[in-house]
């Protein structure tokens, strides 16, 4: 595929390319994969189950609402669910643990907190999810088929035209924008300003939310018909600094949903669709 053309016009300018920046990014690639190979990595979820009103039976029983991997006891706990509250009832002899204790009757902080509660049996966790109006149990399982069955990660050979300097336009107050996730559901998420920058002769932008202290952008381009993950991709960046983004497409990498049904993964807003082709960062998994 022919490289668009980067033009410098008071917009954007190529970031200096040296070889140490290739190999921090070769070196970010080889985390970025460990990270999803680890053991409570994205590969290691194994199942995501929503909660109704009440007691939710978890164990390896195929009849519970929750249903676990073999290893586990038929009947291991109830996660009982009101007024959109968790409390986690452990059958006896189990070894449940919760956040490496003995739970105790307090309701189970979900992954939308500072700090969501994990609840382990044996090499199993499971954590409370929030999205929108549903509240469901996230299983992680370092056994799981799609931790065991993983060939890999492929990408865009490393090229320093697509690391740009963007100008950054911060609005004032921040925006609310609609981000709908593969399950349909619609949220307003702020977003602090949009990023700008030319590639191919024109001027595009990107509007991101927060995430971690770090500008998050999803995004989609025309190679998602043919070469990488067809809903679009992601993209973490720092912070503004003096009016400006840098934005590194060799770092664009595919959502959690790539790998596991059992994500939640943002889609990209409207406007952040490109309507030209961005050869950069990770590849379709399982294409080469």
């Amino acid at each position: 595929m022919a490289r668009c053309g980067l033009f410098a016009l008071g917009i954007l300018t190529l970031v200096a390319s040296t070889p140490e920046y290739r190999s921090s990014t070769e070196a970010w690639r080889r985390d970025y994969e460990a990270g999803l190979r680890a053991p409570s990595g994205w590969l290691s979820v194994a199942g995501l189950f929503w909660f109704h009103e009440g007691a939710n039976r978890a164990g390896s029983d195929p009849q519970s609402d929750i249903v676990l991997p073999a290893s586990a006891p038929r009947f291991a706990a109830n996660f009982e669910f009101r007024a959109g509250a968790t409390r986690l009832h452990p059958a006896a002899g189990t070894g449940i643990l919760v956040n490496g204790k003995p739970p105790s009757n307090q309701p189970l902080q979900p992954d939308t907190t500072d700090h969501p509660d994990v609840v382990t049996l044996g090499s199993l966790s499971m954590t409370v999810i929030q999205r929108g109006p549903r509240t469901g149990l996230r299983l992680r399982d370092p056994e799981s088929a799609t931790r065991r069955g993983f060939s890999g990660l492929h990408w865009y050979p490393i090229d320093e035209h697509y690391r740009l300097r963007a100008r950054w336009h911060a609005y004032n107050p921040p925006h609310k924008i609609a981000i709908t996730n593969v399950l349909g559901m619609t949220e307003e998420d702020a977003t602090p300003g949009f990023a700008e920058f030319e590639l191919g002769g024109k001027t595009w932008r990107l509007e991101p939310t927060l995430e971690d202290g770090t500008l998050f952008f999803t995004f989609k381009d025309q190679t998602a018909a043919t070469e990488t993950y067809p809903s679009g991709r992601f993209l973490n960046t720092e912070m503004p600094n003096n009016g400006e983004v840098i934005i590194d497409f060799n770092k664009a990498h595919n959502p959690p949903c790539a790998f596991t049904s059992f994500a939640t993964c943002p889609l990209p807003p409207r406007q952040n669709f490109l309507a030209l082709a961005i050869p950069a960062g990770e590849k379709r998994y399982g294409r080469h």
